[in-house]
C-alpha cells in the first residue's frame, strides 16, 4: 500500500524547503544552463544550495546531505519544481554518477569524489555516445591501454553529443580494454579529469542556439588505476547502474512534470472562453498523464524501501516521462496558436523534449527492453 499524505515529518521537512526556496529561488529566471553565461550562473545557485544543504538532501550528512528518505527526496523535487527554480546543471554527477559510486565505488572514490560532487567543485559529463555508437552503447571503439611503467591506462578515442561537455570539469565513460572480448565484455568504466594532457574538448551549438554539446578526443591520455569505478572489465555492468539512474527515479522525477502540468492548467485557464472541448480534453489527460507518473514513481519508491532493484524496469520510467514531457509542451503550443512562436519558456520547453525520446537510450531501444527483460516476450527472429 502506498500512503499518499505526508507524515508528520515530511510536512515540516516541506514546510522548510518552501520557505527556503521561495526565499532564495533567483528573479528573474538564470539564463540557460546550456551558455556558457548561464552554466556559471547555475553553478552558483549550485553552490548555494550545497551551502544550505539542499543540494543533495538524500545524501549523507557528512557528505553535505540531510539523510532524507527518498519520500523526503520526492518532496524536494515537488517543492524545487514548483517554486520554478533552475535546472540542475549538477544533475549528470549528482543524480547520475553519484548512485554509481555508492553502488561500485571504493570508500576512498567516495570519500574524496562525493562531497566535491555536492559541493559542485566538479562538474561532470557523461561519455556515452561515440561517432559510430549513439545508442548501441556496446559498439564503442574508445580504448585503454594498460601502462605498466607508468602505473595506470593510456586512453584513446572520441566522445560525442557530450551534454555541457564544454563548460564541465570531468568525464565518466566507457572504455574498451579488451578489444578481444564480445561486445559487451572487455569493457571498464573511467572517472577522468578533462584537463588532463591528451584530452581535447570542442564545443559546438544546437538548433536552438545553446552551446553546451561537447566533442571530447582523447590521445594517449595518461590516467591512474584509482580512476576506474566498479574494476577491470566490468565496465557494461557499471554503465547498466548508471543507466539505470539515468533512465529512472533519479534524473526526472515527477516533480518536474507536476510543476508543468500545473502551469498548463493555469494556461487553460487563461484561454478558456476559446478552449474547445477537444483541447480541453486534452489538457486534462496532460495533467492525468502527470498524477499518472506520481504515482508510479511513489509505487517503485516503495518498492526499493522492500529491497527491489528497477532494473529493466527503469524503461518503463523512461518510456513515460519522455513521452508525458512532449504531450505537455505539444498541448500547450495548441492552447498558444500564434503566440507560441514569442512564448520562449513553452517553445523551448518544447524543443528540449523532442530530445527526451532520444537521450537516455531511444525510446525504441527502450520497448525492446521492457517487451523482452519485463514483460518476457520472445526475441524477435
Amino acid at each position: 500500500m502506498i500512503d499518499l499524505v505526508d507524515t508528520a515529518e515530511e510536512a515540516r521537512f516541506r514546510t522548510s524547503a518552501r520557505a527556503w526556496l521561495r526565499a532564495n529561488v533567483p528573479s528573474p529566471p538564470l539564463p540557460s544552463g546550456d551558455t556558457r553565461e548561464g552554466f556559471a550562473r547555475h553553478v552558483e545557485w549550485e553552490r548555494r544550495l550545497f551551502d544550505a544543504r539542499w543540494s543533495v538532501v538524500s545524501w549523507p550528512e557528512r557528505y553535505g546531505g540531510r539523510d532524507a528518505s527518498l519520500w523526503e527526496w520526492l518532496v524536494f523535487e515537488e517543492e524545487y519544481y514548483a517554486a520554478g527554480a533552475p535546472q540542475r546543471v549538477t544533475q549528470n554527477g549528482i543524480f547520475l554518477l553519484a548512485p554509481t559510486l555508492y553502488e561500485f565505488g571504493t570508500p576512498a572514490q567516495q570519500d574524496h569524489l562525493l562531497p566535491r560532487i555536492a559541493a559542485a567543485e566538479d562538474l561532470w559529463c557523461q561519455g556515452w555516445s561515440e561517432p559510430e555508437a549513439g545508442s548501441d552503447l556496446a559498439a564503442i571503439t574508445s580504448r585503454a591501454v594498460r601502462d605498466d611503467a607508468a602505473g595506470g591506462w593510456r586512453l584513446s578515442g572520441q566522445k560525442t553529443w557530450t551534454t555541457r561537455g564544454a563548460f564541465c570539469t570531468h568525464l565518466f565513460g566507457l572504455f574498451r580494454t579488451d578489444p578481444t572480448a564480445g561486445r559487451h565484455r572487455g569493457l571498464t568504466y573511467f572517472l577522468v579529469p578533462l584537463g588532463a594532457p591528451g584530452v581535447t574538448v570542442r564545443g559546438f551549438g544546437r538548433l536552438d542556439g545553446d552551446e553546451g554539446f561537447a566533442e571530447v578526443t582523447f590521445v594517449d591520455v595518461l590516467v591512474p588505476d584509482d580512476a576506474v569505478l566498479g574494476g577491470v572489465g566490468n565496465g557494461w555492468r557499471v554503465a547498466m547502474s548508471t543507466a539505470s539512474s539515468e533512465r529512472g527515479l533519479s534524473l526526472r522525477s515527477p516533480g518536474r512534470f507536476l510543476a508543468t502540468a500545473d502551469r498548463l492548467v493555469a494556461l487553460a485557464r487563461s484561454r478558456a472562453e476559446a478552449l474547445s472541448p477537444r483541447l480541453r480534453d486534452r489538457v486534462i489527460r496532460a495533467w492525468v498523464g502527470a498524477q499518472a507518473y506520481q504515482m508510479f514513481t511513489r509505487h517503485q519508491v516503495s518498492a526499493m524501501l522492500d529491497g527491489a532493484q528497477p532494473g529493466a524496469r527503469a524503461s518503463l520510467n523512461k518510456l513515460f516521462w519522455s513521452e508525458l514531457d512532449i504531450e505537455l509542451h505539444e498541448t500547450a503550443l495548441e492552447l498558444l496558436g500564434a503566440e507560441a512562436e514569442t512564448d520562449t519558456a513553452w517553445s523551448r520547453g518544447f524543443l528540449f523534449s523532442l530530445a527526451g525520446p532520444i537521450y537516455a537510450g531511444t525510446n525504441e531501444i527502450q520497448r525492446t527492453i521492457v517487451a523482452e527483460r519485463v514483460l518476457g516476450l520472445p526475441r524477435a527472429p
